[in-house]
């Protein structure tokens, strides 16, 4: 395979970069694209040194897979032109997810979908992807009917100058800000950018996101997004209310038979997900599992997943594998 990472000198490029060597995903060639102003960078990959290109010499090389973690912005404008040269596009931005003739896939969840002719494939936004992993097998027996959701997102979700602005006020050094109050001792409820509902664009990615995955629509999601003073890992309080009654043994059973979905759910012993124990990993942790005594056939659960692996790397680099294993690359 000719692989193309787009964004390769970014966050979450550099992370798709070290999963693609953890995977022994099969390079041939491998593509390091990023803006003008990187071209001409060296970064490693398996001990090898890569020279930095552009964007247009790296749609000249047609790549058979190119994935992309570089913004809306820049994937609106040259993933169709990786798309018409044959390259197959995993897009990790928010630019393609919503688009009604793109696929919004969770390889555990909804891989089967893809097809040879899908060559825009939309990565859904980490918050959403820990929770439909999740959500799914229970929505499967169990038929959910509204999910109301609370986040508490890393810093590291907005990118290295958040990480970086962090960094700075922990250490008492005045520097650059990536949000309008600081964060470090703070909890702001204000994950992007706010909408004319009230809601912002995080919270609206969470109502609207799980119903494509899942192809459901019966079922509503309410969220509020928050970002804490984290520097890895994304943590979600859910409740979901459900159309049929449910056993909690069973519920911890179903989470427990899911791929890529690991049960942290004692609390005799302390266990519990957090993204201390997330970090660097690609499962999503269950735990705090138990009804909600307020209301009938409704649960309350709690999970934790690294947002730059599982919520964007990872699963961009599964989609690449379902496509190579079930030849639908050219």
């Amino acid at each position: 395979m000719k692989v193309a990472v787009v964004g390769a000198t970014g966050m979450v490029g550099e992370v798709m970069l070290k999963v693609l060597a953890e995977r022994n995903f099969p390079v041939s060639e491998l593509l390091l694209v990023a803006s003008e102003r990187s071209v001409g960078k060296k970064l490693s990959y398996k001990g090898q040194e890569h020279t930095v290109i552009g964007l247009a010499d790296a749609v000249s090389a047609r790549p058979d897979i190119a994935i992309f973690s570089a913004g809306g912005d820049t994937s609106l404008e040259w993933a169709p032109k990786f798309a018409s040269a044959g390259t197959t596009v995993i897009d990790n931005s928010s630019a393609w997810r919503m688009d009604p003739d793109k696929k919004l896939v969770v390889p555990e969840i909804n891989a089967e979908a893809l097809t040879k002719a899908d060559k825009i494939i939309a990565n859904p936004n980490c918050s959403t992807i820990q929770l439909v992993m999740a959500l799914a097998p229970l929505h499967k027996k169990y038929k959910m009917k509204r999910v109301v959701i609370s986040t508490y997102q890393s810093v590291s979700g907005t990118g290295i100058k958040a990480v970086k602005q962090l960094e700075n006020e922990m250490a008492g050094i005045a520097g650059e800000m990536a949000y309008p109050y600081p964060i470090n001792r703070n909890a702001l409820p204000h994950c992007d950018v706010f909408m004319e509902n009230g809601y912002t664009k995080e919270e609206m990615k969470l109502a609207r996101e799980p119903q494509k995955i899942l192809n459901d629509s019966t079922f509503s999601v309410s969220a509020t997004a928050v970002r804490i003073p984290t520097s890895g890992g994304h943590s979600e309080s859910v409740n979901v209310e459900f159309r049929e009654d449910f056993d909690l043994n069973d519920i911890r059973k179903l989470l427990n038979n899911t791929p890529g979905v690991t049960v942290q759910d004692n609390p005799d012993t302390n266990t519990y997900p957090m993204p201390i124990y997330a970090h660097d990993k690609d499962e999503v942790f269950v735990g705090r599992i138990r009804r909600d005594e307020t209301q009938p056939n409704t649960l309350n659960m709690w999970i934790v997943s690294d947002n730059l692996r599982k919520g964007a790397a990872t699963n961009a680099v599964q989609i690449a594998e379902y496509l190579v294993a079930n030849r639908l690359v050219n």
